[in-house]
């Protein structure tokens, strides 16, 4: 963004970006809560609003954020008429965490941990063993699962504590990396319809006198990267799962809550050259770098060994207006991994980390064809991506 000589860019100061509520009010603490409400020993329950019940079920549906069931009464009127209801009847939302992305907000419901601890900090990350980057939403290269994300899943030891645990998903996501690191334990059961989905959680859930079942849903997110948030084919699966969270509320058992969230919201990005700055373009955002990982709207940033302060100088100079720029130094004690940071975590986090403020991206079109054409995007901190429903409904 040129400036008249006269005038100093004004850069966005790394205390005005929204650190996500870790410890109270995020996705990590939604699986711990529900797990010490049913006696499972070592948890806490840090979601204070929520009251215990003997079967719960967690529907996530994956890019429907909070803002987005606001802005959109008649296409989910269920969902809309639920949002009273959202965090233990406060009517607030929760937060995803960051980066939201699905890989990094999955782990955190599941394991109960932040990105900080269970180490999926990113849509990519290098792998400081290695050098590479690493896809942990595809799991490429292949890394061992269990090296990578070491920790036990809520569900494994919910399971272990004799509750009846299951995730009734697609079929597809049972023997992937990311479901074995992040939601195993218990019973995986794979439906292809959304429909048959909700029948068997409902089922599931009423299997045990205590129990624990997670169900999903793909598509809103699928739609909204593809078409925008703005399209008729992300409002036509809106209305879908709208119609998917009804099915199931009306089959929970007695002594049941369910409970419907999401792991991020998204926006619209605009196709021009002023909303998405092109990496693979810009001579001055490269110089320095030897690997870009992230995703569009939150960037983890790696230099070459010696580069890390020039690199950050020159992010913040061309991007400081838009993106909130940190180091990883900084990035980690503003809290945006949560409150500890595993030393094997660490080198995974960018040198530097940018998180957007305004509705802009930075591409990469030759490295990241697919994602640099995307409609709609998220990752970042801003409310549209940050802020999840925590939606109630008991029986």
């Amino acid at each position: 963004m040129a400036h008249p000589a006269w005038q100093d860019p004004v850069l966005l100061a790394l205390d005005s970006a929204p650190v996500p509520e870790y410890g109270s009010g995020s996705l990590a603490d939604l699986l711990p809560t529900i797990a010490a409400g049913q006696g499972v020993p070592g948890f806490e329950a840090t979601l204070a609003e929520l009251t215990p019940a003997d079967r719960n079920c967690v529907f996530l549906i994956d890019g429907l954020g909070w803002e987005q069931i606001k802005a959109h009464p008649d296409e989910a009127p269920f969902l809309h008429s639920l949002l009273p209801t959202s965090r233990g009847g406060t009517g607030r939302p929760i937060t995803s965490g960051f980066p939201s992305t699905t890989a990094t907000s999955l782990a955190s419901v599941g394991t109960g941990l932040a990105p900080g601890e269970h180490g999926l900090p990113g849509y990519t990350a290098r792998n400081p063993e290695t050098g590479e980057l690493m896809n942990q939403l595809r799991w490429r290269p292949w890394t061992e699962p269990k090296v990578w994300q070491p920790y036990p899943t809520v569900f494994q030891l919910a399971d272990a504590a004799g509750v009846r645990t299951a995730q009734v998903s697609a079929p597809t996501f049972e023997q992937t990396p990311l479901t074995k690191v992040a939601l195993s334990g218990g019973s995986f059961l794979g439906r292809l319809s959304g429909e048959d989905r909700m029948d068997l959680a409902a089922e599931r859930l009423a299997a045990g006198d205590r129990s624990l079942v997670y169900t999903y849903y793909s598509e809103v997110d699928g739609k909204g990267h593809r078409f925008g948030v703005d399209s008729d084919a992300w409002r036509g699966q809106v209305m879908y799962v709208d119609g998917l969270a009804r099915r199931l509320a009306e089959q929970l058992p007695p002594r049941s809550a369910l409970y419907i969230t999401a792991d991020h919201g998204m926006i619209d990005i605009p196709f021009d050259e002023q909303s998405r700055i092109d990496f693979d373009e810009d001579w001055e955002l490269r110089a320095g770098v030897a690997l870009l990982g992230g995703e569009g709207r939150a960037r983890h940033v790696y230099a070459v060994p010696g580069a890390q302060n020039d690199v950050l100088t020159v992010w913040r100079e061309v991007l400081g207006e838009q993106f909130w720029v940190a180091s990883r130094e900084e990035a980690i004690a503003a809290g945006w991994f949560g409150p500890r940071i595993d030393e094997r975590v660490r080198g995974r986090i960018g040198d530097v980390v940018a998180a957007a403020h305004d509705d802009v991206v930075i591409t990469a079109s030759v490295n990241e064809p697919h994602e640099s054409v995307m409609a709609g995007m998220h990752g970042s901190l801003t409310p549209a991506e940050q802020l999840v429903p925590l939606l109630e409904v008991r029986s």
